[in-house]
């Protein structure tokens, strides 16, 4: 069980991480970035992003890009290519694995009314696949 104090101590390092990547998504930002601004060390917000947020500074950073750009495929208004630039990605080609990763869907298509019956809770890398079987010589 941990103290109260360190408890307290992550949340609010967690809270104020989430707020600056809120604000800074398309931004080139990065865990040590983000810790140096939080005044805390890189272990200590990785271990407030595990044990409050439940996810990685990563994988945080992503969903809030991609739910960034599923809101902005939406309006029409935006190339792929502006969209992939205005959440942070510098290739349109990375963006749309990352998109189609996320979402379950090319963002063309999802642009274009192909979206996904259910958004996925987490993304589709996080998902963990049982391994193959060994193969065996006949």
């Amino acid at each position: 069980m941990q103290r109260a104090s360190t408890i307290r101590l992550r949340t609010s390092l967690f809270q104020e991480a989430a707020e600056i990547v809120d604000r800074e998504y398309a931004s080139d930002l990065s865990l040590d970035d983000i810790a140096r601004r939080v005044a805390s060390s890189r272990r200590q917000l990785q271990r407030a992003y595990a044990e409050i947020g439940e996810t990685t500074f990563r994988d945080h950073l992503t969903r809030v890009r991609m739910q960034k750009a599923a809101e902005m495929l939406s309006t029409r208004a935006l190339t792929v290519r502006e969209v992939a630039h205005r959440v942070g990605y510098r290739q349109p080609a990375q963006f749309a694995k990352a998109f189609r990763r996320y979402q379950g869907v090319a963002p063309s298509d999802f642009r274009a009314g192909g979206r996904p019956e259910t958004t996925p809770a987490r993304p589709a890398q996080a998902r963990r696949f049982e391994p193959r079987p060994a193969y065996r010589a006949a």
